[in-house]
């Protein structure tokens, strides 16, 4: 049985959270990247969409990012480091990180020979 090795790549979240109440942070969305590229490509496609909707100062820190504070990002993927990147707009505050991970391959069930537990498993039944 061939089994593929961890994959590098780098995990990607977009957080907002509201500054002014006491609520959680919340998930917006995840990306899961194989390369330092799309994961700053993430980051730099998404910015300029929502800038529009950013109040001035919110916007001009998008933009300061995509101009000035972008190699910062890219050179701390490069070393596989972690990176974030956040405006903040009214008392919203938005956070895009990036994180090195390894991606485990998953076993394909069909045509490959399970552990002996996955015979004992019993499947729950909820009303």
């Amino acid at each position: 049985m061939l089994v593929k090795p961890p994959q590098r790549g780098y995990w990607c979240e977009c957080w907002t959270e509201n500054l002014a109440e006491e609520w959680p942070p919340a998930l917006l969305a995840s990306f899961d990247a194989y390369s330092s590229a799309q994961a700053d490509r993430w980051v730099a496609v998404v910015l300029p969409t929502t800038s529009p909707a950013l109040d001035a100062d919110a916007s001009d820190a998008a933009w300061e990012w995509l101009y000035d504070g972008r190699i910062e990002t890219r050179r701390a993927l490069l070393r596989s480091e972690p990176c974030t990147v956040s405006v903040t707009h009214a008392s919203t505050r938005i956070t895009w990180t990036n994180r090195p991970v390894l991606f485990l391959p998953l076993m394909h069930r069909q045509g490959a020979e399970l552990p002996a537990c996955a015979e004992t498993f019993k499947h729950c039944r909820t009303h």
